[in-house]
């Protein structure tokens, strides 16, 4: 696993240090030499590396990597510029344009929300190929809840964007009134229609923003030609 150098290193450099990371690091080093694990080592912590702790604006929050091949690199709800748009992104798609009037993209790549300080976070960051939840409670769990902990005691207002029950569990780490929290039912398919659309998360999370003298977020996502 690629090391975290930015300013992410010093609130996280206590988890580095303590047991269960260390578990967590070897277990995780054993599954990626025994099978195909997702995303590419490399990737990992491409949602740390993109989005610095001091520019974290909004927070998303995903389950476990997608875990077929050539999809996942580590940010949540993201895949690559070259593969097929997932049935939950395509309902984030089609929430932006009713609220937002976004164009829907050719692809589902979402760095461009990163670098604006969107940090597309899942609680687990890999997966064994095929095996969806493959890697949940080996460790990630409490690292992830160590990350929202550190973004919850931030000065700058944050937007917490908690879509369905496994992400809004994590609510009971918010402690901070300075930030948003913004609930609804998960994009899935399975769920889409029980709240998520109609919700305007994206508008809303824009208002607060710009209400607290933070920029906006630009939520389109430009055609790859």
């Amino acid at each position: 696993m690629p090391a975290i150098t930015n300013d992410w290193l010093e609130p996280l450099s206590e988890e580095f240090r303590k047991p269960y990371y260390k578990k967590l690091y070897q277990t995780v080093q054993r599954e990626y030499a025994s099978g195909p694990v997702f995303p590419p080592a490399d990737d990992i912590f491409n949602a740390f590396h993109l989005t610095p702790l001091s520019e974290v604006k909004v927070v998303i929050i995903g389950q476990d990597p997608y875990h077929n091949f050539g999809q996942a690199h580590g940010l949540c709800f993201s895949v690559r510029p070259d593969v097929d748009i997932p049935p939950s992104l395509v309902n984030i798609y089609k929430e932006l344009a009713d609220d937002l009037g976004c164009k829907i993209p050719n692809n589902g790549y979402l760095v461009k929300w990163a670098k604006q300080g969107v940090l597309l976070l899942n609680t687990v960051l890999t997966v064994r190929a095929h095996q969806a939840n493959s890697h949940q409670n080996i460790g990630w769990e409490e690292f992830t809840d160590a990350v929202i902990r550190t973004v919850d005691e931030q000065e700058n207002p944050v937007v917490f964007l908690l879509w369905g029950r496994p992400a809004q569990m994590k609510k009971r780490l918010l402690h901070n009134d300075k930030h948003l929290i913004l609930e609804a039912p998960h994009p899935s398919p399975l769920s889409a229609y029980r709240g998520f659309f109609g919700c305007k998360h994206f508008s809303k999370a824009n208002e607060f923003l710009v209400s607290n003298g933070r920029e906006p977020i630009d939520w389109q996502i430009e055609d790859i030609m």
